[in-house]
C-alpha cells in the first residue's frame, strides 16, 4: 500500500473518523497486481477533511473530493455518499435523461457501497481492525472474474452513461466477463454517451486506449455500439467497408499502441488522433475537391480544421495535441515531393518522425503507390549517410531524366509550321 494512503487513513481514524481504503486499490492488491490509485472514503465532510490536512484542496462541483497532495503523489478522500433524500438540500440533480448532474449526498459505508458501480469496487478495507468489507458479492466476483452491476444496470447506465465504458475497461484490464444482465442494455443505451461533455470524453479515451489494452477494448466497444459515439465519422467508414484501408489502419494502431505501452515506450495523442482520423480526413478532402474544384493538396488543408472540429464535438482533444496532429496530416502531403536531396532537410522537421510512421501504417493499410513512396522513405531513413547521398543523388537524376523526356515529347507539339512565302 502506499505510505502516503496509510498516512491519511491513521490521521482520520485518529481524529475519530470511519475511514476505509476502497475500490480498485482493494481490488487489485487482492489480485495480486500493483494499484495505480489509492483512494479514500470518509464520514468526514470535505470541510472536515481540509481542516485536518494542510495540504489539502476541495475539487469537484457533481460530487466535492478532497486531493491531499503529497509532492506527485495525490490521494483522493471522498465523504460516503448516501442515498437521495427529497427534502435534503444537498439533493443530488438528474435531467430528463436521468444523468446525475450533482451528488453531495452523504451517507454510511452501506448506503456508499450501494451507490458504487460495480461489486468488485464495492470492497472497503477498514484501517480500524484490518476487515475488508464486501458488498453485493464482490469478493465472489473477483473470484470468479465476473463485472457486475450494483443495483438495475438500465437505471445506473442512465444516471452515468460513462459506466458502460467503465464496464468495458475493467473487464479487459482486469480479464473478467460482463454479467450478462450488465451487458444487456449497454447496446440500446450506447447513444447516451453523446450527452457527456467531451473534455470528460478525452479523459476516458486516454484510459481506454492508452492503458495496453486498446486492441480488446476497442473490439468490445464496437460490440457493445460504443465506438460509434466517441467517433462517429471513423465508424461511418468502418460500416461502409469493413474491410478497407480503415479498418486495417484501426486495428493496427491499437495493436502498435499497446506494443509501445507494454514496453513502456511513451504513446501521445497527437499521434493516436491523426492516424485514426487520417481516412476520415482523406474523404473529406476527396469531396472538397470534387465540390469546389479545388486542387486535392488545398482541399486536404481545407478539410483539416473540419475533421478536428467535428472529432472534438466529442471528444475535446486539446490544442497541445490537435495542432501537431494537423502537422502530421500536413506533412503526408509532402513525401512524394521531397525525394531525393530535398528529404535531407525534410527529415529535420520537428513532426518528420511521427509523420514518416502514419506513412508506413497507411503503406499496409493501402498498398499502391502509398507503399513505393513508404519504401522510399524506409530505405532512406534507415541508411547510413554516405547511403543517404547516394539513394538521393539517383533519385533526383532519375527524376532530371523524366522531365527530360518529358519536355521533348512535348515540343515538336509546340512547333508552328512556317508559312510559305
Amino acid at each position: 500500500m502506499s505510505e502516503n494512503a496509510i498516512k491519511v487513513l491513521y490521521r482520520l481514524h485518529k481524529s475519530g473518523f470511519k475511514a476505509y481504503l476502497v475500490g480498485g486499490g482493494v481490488r487489485d492488491i487482492l489480485l495480486g497486481l500493483q494499484p495505480k490509485d489509492f483512494d479514500v472514503v470518509t464520514n468526514a465532510t470535505p470541510e472536515e477533511i481540509k481542516r485536518l490536512f494542510r495540504n489539502c484542496r476541495l475539487v469537484g462541483r457533481r460530487f466535492r473530493l478532497a486531493h491531499i497532495v503529497f509532492g506527485r503523489d495525490v490521494i483522493e478522500v471522498a465523504t460516503l455518499r448516501g442515498h437521495h433524500v427529497d427534502n435534503e438540500e444537498k439533493i443530488s440533480k438528474t435531467n430528463a435523461e436521468g444523468r446525475l448532474l450533482r451528488d453531495n449526498v452523504y451517507g454510511t459505508i452501506d448506503e456508499d457501497a450501494e451507490r458504487r458501480d460495480f461489486t468488485v469496487n464495492a470492497l472497503y478495507y477498514d484501517i480500524s481492525d484490518f476487515s475488508i468489507h464486501s458488498y453485493g458479492g464482490g469478493l465472489e466476483d473477483l473470484h470468479s472474474r465476473t463485472i457486475r452491476m450494483i443495483g438495475d444496470p438500465n437505471t445506473r447506465y442512465r444516471e452515468d452513461p460513462v459506466r458502460m465504458l467503465r464496464a468495458v475497461r475493467f473487464a479487459t484490464k482486469l480479464g473478467m466477463t460482463v454479467d450478462e444482465e450488465t451487458a444487456a442494455p449497454i447496446y440500446e443505451l450506447a447513444p447516451l454517451l453523446k450527452d457527456i461533455p467531451a473534455a470528460r470524453m478525452y479523459e476516458e479515451v486516454l484510459k481506454l486506449f492508452f492503458n495496453g489494452q486498446a486492441e480488446n477494448n476497442f473490439a468490445m466497444m464496437r460490440d457493445f455500439g460504443l465506438f460509434a459515439p466517441l467517433f462517429p465519422l471513423v465508424e461511418t467508414l468502418l460500416t461502409e467497408d469493413a474491410k478497407g484501408p480503415a479498418t486495417k489502419m484501426l486495428q493496427v494502431i491499437m495493436k502498435n499502441t499497446d506494443a509501445r505501452v507494454q514496453a513502456e515506450k511513451t504513446v501521445t495523442p497527437a499521434f493516436f488522433y491523426a492516424a485514426i482520423l487520417w481516412y476520415p480526413l482523406a474523404q473529406k478532402a476527396d469531396d472538397i475537391a470534387l465540390e469546389s474544384g479545388l486542387s486535392l493538396y488545398d482541399a486536404y488543408y481545407a478539410a483539416m480544421g473540419d475533421i478536428m472540429e467535428q472529432q472534438c464535438r466529442t471528444i475535446s482533444i486539446p490544442r497541445r495535441f490537435s495542432t501537431p496532429a494537423k502537422d502530421i496530416w500536413q506533412l503526408q502531403l509532402r513525401f512524394d515531393r521531397n525525394q531525393g536531396t530535398r528529404a535531407f532537410k525534410f527529415i529535420e522537421h520537428p513532426k518528420f518522425r511521427a509523420a514518416y510512421d502514419l506513412l508506413l501504417l497507411r503503406a499496409d493499410a493501402e498498398g499502391g503507390s502509398v507503399a513505393k513512396s513508404a519504401a522510399w522513405w524506409k530505405s532512406f531513413v534507415e541508411a547510413g549517410e554516405e547511403q543517404r547521398s547516394v539513394i538521393a543523388r539517383s533519385t533526383n537524376k532519375g527524376s532530371r531524366n523524366r522531365n527530360s523526356n518529358q519536355r521533348k515529347r512535348r515540343k515538336p507539339a509546340n512547333k508552328t509550321a512556317k508559312p510559305t512565302e
